[in-house]
């Protein structure tokens, strides 16, 4: 039986909240140990040096920008995102402050691999939190529905344009860059199946980043061609589902299948278990 909307709320909210809290942290920790970033940190992080804005800072603008893009592409943003464009920056700034710059190898790779795997249990905390995507990763997915492109396409245009952006701007590109992109989204996969909330998902699938509109159920286009298919001298068959009933869960044309939250990834991972999508910079930030 589907579990409504309002159960569990109060896991949904402490998932939420925690795991971008340990987003922010996971993104100042990867900063400091200073062997190259994400490719949305790398486009912060350059330019944060020709502002002179803190990097948190900057991580807030770009957020509330890119939320902007999301008005022509009829997306419409939930508690978790308006929260994703607030929260990150302001912890990311906190943890900055709080630690400083490594100078030996021998803790500065350890301190990485922390920070990516940290990154990618906030990344499924809070996306099976259920409360909306990332201003990012709705940006990602919102252009998938509008241009038809896959997801996999979308995103790495996206992630390829602030990565080359951040990188003129001055932005530490490394190893650390390749790791992100490499290990991120397996680690997203996984602890989203973790975090996951049981029945949560259930009856919720269908729309992608609760963007309007729907396509349609494999058994409505059948029910659909069928009465097409009717002579005009017969009785006309209707469709046994109604129009506003979730569609299942499938793959959509070009892209993976998806449900609400996030392309489903910035995670992410833009993407409950929400099954991702990256490219060769797979950032799912919901940032």
């Amino acid at each position: 039986m589907p579990i409504p909307r309002g159960s569990h709320l109060t896991r949904r909210v402490t998932q939420l909240y925690v795991g971008l809290t340990l987003y922010g942290v996971s993104m100042g920790l990867q900063l400091r140990a200073g062997l190259g970033l994400d490719p949305w940190d790398v486009f912060h992080q350059g330019v944060s040096e020709h502002t002179g804005l803190s990097i948190g800072t900057v991580v807030i603008l770009a957020g509330a920008a890119v939320l902007a893009l999301w008005i022509p592409l009829r997306q419409r943003p939930g508690l978790g995102t308006i929260s994703n464009v607030v929260a990150i920056g302001l912890v990311m700034d906190a943890t900055l402050a709080l630690t400083s710059d490594l100078t030996s190898l021998a803790a500065r790779v350890p301190l990485l691999l922390f920070a990516i795997v940290l990154n990618g249990a906030a990344t499924g905390l809070y996306i099976s939190a259920r409360f909306g995507p990332g201003p990012r990763d709705g940006l990602m997915t919102g252009l998938h529905r509008r241009t038809g492109r896959s997801i996999r396409l979308v995103r790495t245009g996206i992630e390829v344009a602030v990565l080359a952006t951040g990188f003129a701007l001055g932005g530490s590109v490394g190893v650390g860059t390749v790791l992100y992109a490499v290990a991120i989204g397996p680690l997203s996969q996984f602890f989203l199946r973790v975090f996951a909330i049981p029945g949560l998902d259930q009856g919720q699938r269908g729309v992608v980043a609760s963007g309007s509109g729907r396509p349609k159920a494999a058994g409505e286009a059948r029910e659909t061609r069928a009465a097409d298919a009717t002579p005009s001298t017969g009785p006309v068959r209707q469709p046994a589902a109604a129009a506003d009933t979730p569609a299942p869960e499938r793959a959509e044309r070009g892209g993976p299948a998806q449900r609400s939250d996030l392309a489903e990834g910035d995670g992410g991972p833009e993407g409950g278990a929400t099954r991702t999508s990256t490219g060769p910079a797979g950032n799912h930030r919901t940032t």
